[in-house]
């Protein structure tokens, strides 16, 4: 009979193994277009929400102040980004995607989308609803934790 510290210890490292080798499959199709996965994450949050604070950029893709620099740095010398600063307020830095910048991520993101679905359809229907539910709440508890 496995006890409850065990049971933990064996979750914590199958979801990690399990999360390990799903974003390694999955950043196979970014890095194929010459992005790494932080940078494909910024572009695609500004396709997708539009112009934001770049204190905001990391907040929502979990990334320091200096890393988001560093690649809002790279993304805006390929290109793909562009510094816009607010006229009401200096301190503020918003970064938007360029043209070429959405049109590499309509380029990228059909087959980043079928890549994942590719690789959660070992589940089914319900067994990814189901897990959607547990992962969700496991880390909402953990928030609460902190």
């Amino acid at each position: 009979m496995v006890n409850e510290t065990e049971r933990a210890l064996k979750l914590f490292i199958v979801l990690s193994r399990a999360s390990k080798v799903v974003l390694e499959e999955a950043n196979k199709t970014i890095e194929s277009f010459k992005l790494n996965p932080t940078e494909f994450a910024v572009l695609e949050l500004l396709y997708h929400k539009g112009r934001q604070p770049i204190q905001k950029i990391g907040q929502k893709i979990l990334l320091s102040s200096g890393s988001m620099t560093y690649v809002v740095d790279k993304l805006e010398k390929k290109g793909l980004l562009e510094r816009v600063f607010c006229k009401e307020d200096k301190r503020v830095t918003f970064m938007s995607i360029t043209e070429a910048g959405k049109e590499l991520i309509e380029e990228i993101f059909p087959t980043h989308e079928e890549k994942i679905k590719e690789l959660m359809s070992a589940l089914s229907d319900s067994e990814q609803e189901t897990a959607i539910e547990l992962v969700r709440k496991l880390g909402l508890s953990i928030k609460d934790l902190s």
